[in-house]
């Protein structure tokens, strides 16, 4: 086991606790998304792991060895990881390939220049080597730090929400590439996120976070398909949530439906249609029920007031 976090207490004031008694394990060489809302404890828990911030009781084990976290260490994190967060911490008059290259020994030059030429390629900068940061985008500043935490070849890269910043052209060859290279050389990656339809494909876990409460823990899919509580569904994007006497009145079992799981059934429950409209691969379509509005996905645009659904998992 890569990380072993037991029985965790942490709290910025008597006023604001936030984890009680928390237990993880984070396996070598997966890629795991720590998800939740804003202030759910997602950036926090990262510090703690890495280190820049103390804890009141419990253990976070690393690769074996118990941490200490800042008081037991004059500089705050741990050498056999790397944590980009949302402060990149770029040395501004270094180049982008200089910044890339700060951990890399310079006993053989000629690999650590085929080292940060592969790293740039990896975050998509290579026309980028001699820019000074100044004049990179958040976006790119982010990226730079991706590559210079990789260089090292961290057990455990740490990202903060690290496709933030990008637009999503960028997000896609970062992911695709990100995940392709941390895969290859056996780096596990703890990733925070709040786009986990984005991530999905590549990941072996997730974690999600309510109030500092860990609430669920497993493969994607099976999250995905069982969320504990409507909290988890909304986090996978837009979602319809039924109440227990909805559930009744519609007699249907779950309390939650994605828009794709509401289909035209000609046999099914007479809706009202509020509206129709064009997103892409599909119809955003907009019923209502006695009172109750619910979206689901249509291949073609309802003109119709109304029609009949059923709803299929």
């Amino acid at each position: 086991m890569l990380l072993e976090i037991s029985h965790l207490n942490f709290s910025y004031s008597k006023e604001r606790p936030l984890f009680r008694n928390l237990n993880l394990k984070l396996e070598e060489g997966k890629i795991i998304a720590l998800a939740g809302e804003s202030g759910c404890g997602k950036s926090t828990l990262l510090n703690l792991i890495y280190g820049k911030l103390d804890w009141e009781s419990g253990d976070i084990i690393f690769d074996g060895r118990k941490l200490m976290g800042p008081k037991g260490n004059l500089v705050p994190g741990e050498a056999e990881m790397k944590l980009v967060a949302q402060n990149f911490d770029l040395m501004p008059y270094a180049t982008v390939a200089e910044n890339v290259g700060k951990f890399i020994s310079n006993i053989n030059l000629a690999h650590k220049k085929a080292t940060v030429t592969e790293l740039l390629d990896v975050v998509g900068l290579q026309d980028y080597a001699g820019i000074l940061p100044k004049y990179l985008s958040g976006g790119q500043q982010q990226r730079v730090a991706i590559a210079r935490a990789l260089s090292v070849l961290p057990k455990l890269l740490i990202l903060d929400e690290p496709f933030s910043n990008l637009d999503f052209s960028r997000k896609i060859e970062l992911r695709e590439r990100l995940f392709r290279y941390v895969k290859q050389h056996g780096i596990s990656l703890m990733i925070s996120t709040h786009e986990l339809q984005d991530v999905m494909p590549w990941l072996d876990s997730i974690i999600i976070l309510q109030d500092g409460r860990l609430i669920q823990n497993d493969h994607p899919e099976e999250i995905y398909r069982h969320p504990y509580n409507p909290y988890v569904a909304r986090l996978f994007g837009e979602v319809n949530i039924f109440s227990e006497q909805e559930q009744k009145d519609l007699n249907i079992p779950e309390f939650f439906y994605y828009p794709h799981e509401i289909v035209i059934d000609h046999n099914g429950l007479e809706a009202e249609v509020l509206e129709s409209r064009f997103a892409g691969n599909h119809y955003r379509t907009t019923v209502r029920i006695h009172h109750k509005e619910m979206v689901m996905e249509t291949g073609d645009k309802i003109h119709e007031n109304r029609i009949r659904i059923a709803f299929r998992k």
